[in-house]
């Protein structure tokens, strides 16, 4: 034990170790609070004098909630030499954090999100006060839980750290060599000698290999066996970057150098992150000065990803899952924009479906209007044709092979490797089973939205058919009119009505024909025929199965299987009963990897399979139904308009051609004596060329019905005009003068 006038710790409870001291978890003497106990070894206090103190005096210069707190700077009881008391940060670091096997390729995105912002949040402190780390990596960014349990990652250890303004330089060597900047590396690790000068910009470079590493488990520069044994082909790999690359790894030994502009698919973030983190890496690991971001560039667009806010759309046209980042402030159009980008379907043609109902916004809609979407409760999106199913895009874990020697050390690092799979391996059939489930959300809600699309296409037929009896009953009541005056010879019709006949046929046929293809789709989308019962209903994984779950089961028991192995390879030698436990929990490691294994491809994966051919086929059916309702649609509403201008043709020409042509007959049916008082009054045999009385009884009789049916014929005209007008009004959405605004 040692201590210091108020704190003491114990030499074995070591949290860390680096070239020029260790870390402690020490005590309060007085309250027993537990705190971190940094002193120093001699080969620190072989440095001069102002590099001894540099620590003490930047750590007293910085405050901030994402660097780790100085307590105090006591001297050792026994020794006298100065020890730094600092905030613990009992979570450990980022490095030991990656180091788990559950890691191994990365955080998952809201983990990384949260380094991202922390570790930019204390960079910029730093930067406030002119200060660079110069030894920036995960092993140097602490991890803490908050008290609403939620992570705050730290920056610590400022051994290296120096005042430094953007526009000075220095020429003094420190870092760690992964994530030294190719010019450092240079001369530190390959003992080149050279007069380069470094800038506060090797921070970037530093903070790029930790940020890559942290989003995908491993370091963006990899030389064949590794950078520890092959620098020559490290330094080539980091001096020969291209620009725009964010990785570079030699596969096999004495090989090219394969390049990488873009993450790897195994880690786990999101699409949509990754085009915008992709160009920041790109920009900070970057060897040529001219091309090189700064520290503005650099804060300017990490804050830019932080403060996007998250839309999550499920094509359902892909069955692709998607993370759309956008600024809450932009507009409904913004965001379309980028649904495009990722997905390939036309911000015109993307039709949006939330919680069984349409999403319909105008292009300037703020997006603070859109509701909260999550994994779980996506926004659906659907385009218009049939497209290539992408689903979930992964590559197949593979378990490590087994060898028989037994040897602590390997059997260990195979502990790791297989746990690290089997992590994988419940990841990606919890993500299968995750777009089973949104399918077969998605086949419900677009069952429910075309319903609703179906209803109001029998509203726009109701107003098709109603227009087409008005210009019927016209057409009867015209061609009464024209039997009636014939009868009388009070006139003559020409051959225009005729050609409006020909044209009522015609229109007549056409709203037939637009009945018999409205009743296929109405038997198509009968219940109980096969659209309307999706057989993804009926197949593939549910979560009731628990196939996940008996994953996660598999995978603790190889993890306590690795913990396990991790304690023997530090005792170098197991006693015989310890050895022979070894050699069977071994055997037992292979028997769960090969479980796990199993459940994902003999049964995660063909259910998976299954589910994307049917539901595939599924929506290529209703795709046809539906522009089959969008034509119909189309059809009515141009059938409408025609015959709203046949109707006033009909009227415009029997005004033209008669003026007051029905006020005239009804007048003169008013005037004509009835049969009996006619053939009272009048001597026929005195007036041979007048009509005789059966022949005026006949026109007598035929007038009174005429006066009639005009009645009734206004009366029903009335009626419908008001029938069509209801319907226009019910209909809600219908809109007659654009039809793609309601089913495109």
């Amino acid at each position: 034990m040692q201590s210091t006038a108020n704190y003491l710790w114990w030499t074995n409870d070591v949290l860390g170790q680096g070239a020029t001291g260790s870390v402690y978890r020490g005590r309060n003497k007085k309250t027993g609070d537990l705190f971190a106990i940094k002193t120093f070894n001699q080969l620190s206090y072989m440095r001069p004098q102002d590099v001894q103190v540099r620590e003490f005096d930047v750590l007293r210069r910085l405050d901030h909630k994402n660097i780790v707190k100085l307590f105090a700077i006591e001297d050792e009881n026994n020794t006298k030499q100065k020890v730094i008391i600092m905030e613990l940060c009992s979570g450990g670091s980022l490095y030991t954090i990656l180091d788990e096997p559950e890691n191994a390729y990365g955080l998952a995105e809201g983990e990384f999100l949260i380094v991202l912002r922390d570790v930019v949040s204390g960079m910029n402190h730093l930067r406030e006060k002119g200060i660079i780390h110069r030894d920036l990596k995960p092993g140097n960014i602490m991890r803490v839980v908050g008290e609403d349990g939620r992570s705050v990652y730290k920056l610590t250890d400022f051994g290296a750290a120096r005042q430094l303004e953007d526009d000075e330089q220095f020429m003094s060597l420190y870092g760690t060599e992964e994530y030294l900047h190719p010019d450092m590396y240079e001369r530190a690790v390959l003992r080149k000698p050279h007069h380069k000068m470094y800038g506060a910009s090797v921070d970037l470079w530093s903070i790029g290999v930790t940020f890559y590493h942290v989003a995908t488990g491993a370091l963006p520069f990899r030389p064949f066996e590794g950078p520890r044994k092959n620098k020559e082909v490290m330094y080539r790999i980091t001096a020969e970057k291209p620009r725009g690359a964010v990785s570079g790894e030699q596969k096999e030994e004495g090989g090219s150098i394969v390049w990488n502009e873009e993450l790897p698919i195994t880690c786990q973030l999101s699409r949509g992150l990754k085009l915008l983190l992709t160009p920041l890496l790109a920009n900070i690991m970057e060897v040529n000065k001219q091309h090189c971001w700064n520290f503005d560039q650099f804060f300017a667009a990490a804050n830019e990803i932080l403060t996007r806010h998250v839309f999550h759309i499920f094509s359902l046209s892909q069955l692709s899952l998607f993370k759309v980042y956008v600024q809450i402030e932009q507009q409904f159009k913004s965001l379309q924009e980028l649904i495009e980008k990722q997905t390939g379907i036309a911000a015109a043609q993307q039709e949006l479906l939330f919680e069984g109902r349409r999403l319909h916004y105008a292009g300037n809609t703020q997006l603070s209007q859109l509701p909260t979407t999550s994994e779980d409760l996506p926004i659906m999106l659907l385009g218009p044709n049939p497209m290539k199913i992408i689903g979930f895009m992964y590559i197949k874990p593979e378990v490590p092979k087994f060898h028989s020697q037994y040897n602590l050390i390997h059997d260990a690092s195979l502990a790791k490797s297989v746990t690290a799979e089997l992590h994988q391996v419940q990841r990606i059939s919890s993500s299968l089973l995750c777009v089973q489930v949104l399918a077969r959300k998605g086949a419900r809600w677009i069952l429910n939205v075309w319903s609703d699309q179906m209803k109001e296409l029998d509203n726009l037929n109701v107003i098709l058919l109603q227009k087409m009896k008005a210009v019927s009953t016209t057409s009867r009541m015209l061609e009464q009119m024209n039997d009636t005056l014939t009868q009388m010879s009070s006139g003559h019709w020409d051959s225009t009505f005729l050609n409006h006949q020909e044209e009522i046929k015609k229109m007549q046929m056409v709203v037939d024909s637009v009945q018999d293809c409205l009743e296929g789709v109405h038997q198509a989308l009968l219940p109980g025929k096969p659209l309307t019962e999706p057989p993804v209903e009926r197949m593939g994984s549910t979560p009731a199965e628990r196939q996940v779950e008996r994953i996660g089961v598999l995978v603790d028991k190889v993890l306590s299987t690795y913990y396990q192995f991790k304690k023997d390879k530090l005792q170098q030698r197991l006693q015989y009963n310890e050895e022979q436990i070894h050699k069977f929990e071994k055997q037992k490691l292979g028997t769960y990897a090969v479980a796990a294994m199993t459940l994902l491809t003999d049964d995660c994966q063909p259910k998976y399979q299954a589910v994307q051919r049917t539901y595939d086929e599924w929506l290529r059916s209703m795709l046809d139904v539906r522009k089959s309702m969008v034509v119909l649609a189309a059809e009515c509403n141009n059938h409408c308009k025609m015959l709203d201008l046949l109707l006033e043709k009909l009227n415009k020409w029997m005004h033209e051609s008669y003026p007051g042509a029905v006020g005239e007959i009804v007048a003169l049916c008013n005037k004509v004596p009835s049969p009996v008082q006619a053939i009272q009054t009048f001597n026929y045999s005195d007036s041979p060329n007048l009509v005789q009385p059966p022949m005026l009884k006949n026109i007598c009789v035929g007038m009174k019905k005429l006066k009639l049916n005009v009645k009734e014929m206004s009366e029903e005209l009335h009626k419908q005009t008001v029938m069509i007008q209801r319907l226009g009004s019910f209909s809600g959405s219908v809109d007659f003068d654009d039809e793609e605004h309601m089913f495109d």
